[in-house]
């Protein structure tokens, strides 16, 4: 496969106040696509993740979104990558590979002591990038979201003793 037209694009931080290329619609389709983990995320909530990830990765050919990857961090000590997919047709060509270290080496990634990511059947690929196998470190907490957001009022007033 040529890939040569293939564009990875660092999207802008939302902190920096300008429009990023990311289409949504896009974006879900490829995860019903090609993240079984990622089966039924909404639009709006995707919005929301995206907004809040310092490092977001996209690729494209030409108008189709062809991969996605994004990653929290603190800029020192620990970031985590998140939600990497490519759309099946495209795999077996490097372009994972790839959009892993476009990730790594964004400035909010690049220079923390861990990168941490959670994988379920693809360990074999992300040691072959580096990543290592780490049973001690992983724990997981299934929050229940509250039916109703609690007013922030509310929760400063019985932070205040009130």
């Amino acid at each position: 496969m040529d890939c040569r037209h293939i564009e990875f694009v660092n999207e802008v931080s939302p902190q920096e106040n300008r429009t990023s290329k990311i289409d949504y619609y896009q974006l879900q389709g490829l995860f019903r696509l090609g993240a079984f983990w990622a089966q039924d995320r909404k639009i709006e909530d995707l919005q929301i993740a995206i907004a809040n990830s310092q490092a977001v990765v996209t690729v494209w050919d030409n108008q189709k979104l062809i991969g996605f990857a994004r990653a929290n961090s603190d800029g020192v000590y620990r970031a985590t990558i998140w939600d990497v997919v490519i759309h099946p047709e495209y795999r077996g060509a490097g372009l994972g590979r790839k959009l892993v270290e476009t990730v790594l080496i964004h400035p909010q990634v690049n220079r923390v002591e861990r990168v941490y990511l959670m994988t379920t059947y693809q360990q074999s690929f992300y040691e072959r990038i580096g990543f290592e196998y780490n049973s001690s470190t992983t724990m997981v907490l299934h929050n229940q979201p509250l039916a109703a957001p609690v007013p922030v009022t509310s929760l400063q007033s019985q932070e205040l003793g009130a």
